[in-house]
Formats: C-alpha cells, structure tokens, sequence
C-alpha cells in the first residue's frame, strides 16, 4: 500500500485581486495569471495561506495558458466578508508536494 505524505515547502506570495466565478465550474475563485511559470508547473497546486488574514488550504487548478485558479469555499468567503466582485488579498505561505 502506498501512502502520499504533504511536504510543506515555505512560500511568500501576496496576491490582491478580484474574486470572479470560474466560467466552466461556476466556482468563486481569484485567477493568477503567470502562475505556472512562478510555480514551475500548469499541474494543480497544493497551497496553505491566508485571505485576508483568514487561514485556508486549498488547490490551485490549471485553466490554460500558464494561469491558475484559486476556489475560494463559500465559508472562507463568508468569514471574511467577502463575495464575488469583492477585492481580496491572498497570502499564500505554504506549497504541499
């Protein structure tokens, strides 16, 4: 049996954006443009942080074009106050492999 272990590697990123909903999956999400070539991959992207200052762990998908996007769950989003069209400031600290 094969067992997948989360090694947190430390990041700093901050990233203020615009929260929008995703075209194919109608999630509410923050799109990073360039974030393939910051990550070093177009695969998803496992990162822990903070949206506005609210802690989150979540999966950074692939959209095409070297962008990912970040969901943004309906609790989180609450917790900060914050919907679609809302500004929000993403910190991301931590990138699991």
């Amino acid at each position: 049996m094969t067992t997948t272990t989360r090694t947190p590697r430390s990041i700093d990123e901050t990233i203020t954006a615009t929260i929008t909903k995703d075209g194919n999956s109608g999630w509410a999400c923050v799109v990073l443009p360039g974030s393939a070539q910051r990550f070093g991959t177009g695969k998803a992207v496992k990162v822990a942080g903070t949206a506005d200052g609210h802690p989150f762990e979540a999966t950074m998908l692939p959209i095409g074009g070297g962008t990912h996007m970040l969901p943004l769950r309906a609790a989180l989003r609450k917790t900060a106050g914050k919907d679609v069209g809302d500004e929000i400031t993403i910190r991301l600290r931590q990138r699991f492999s």
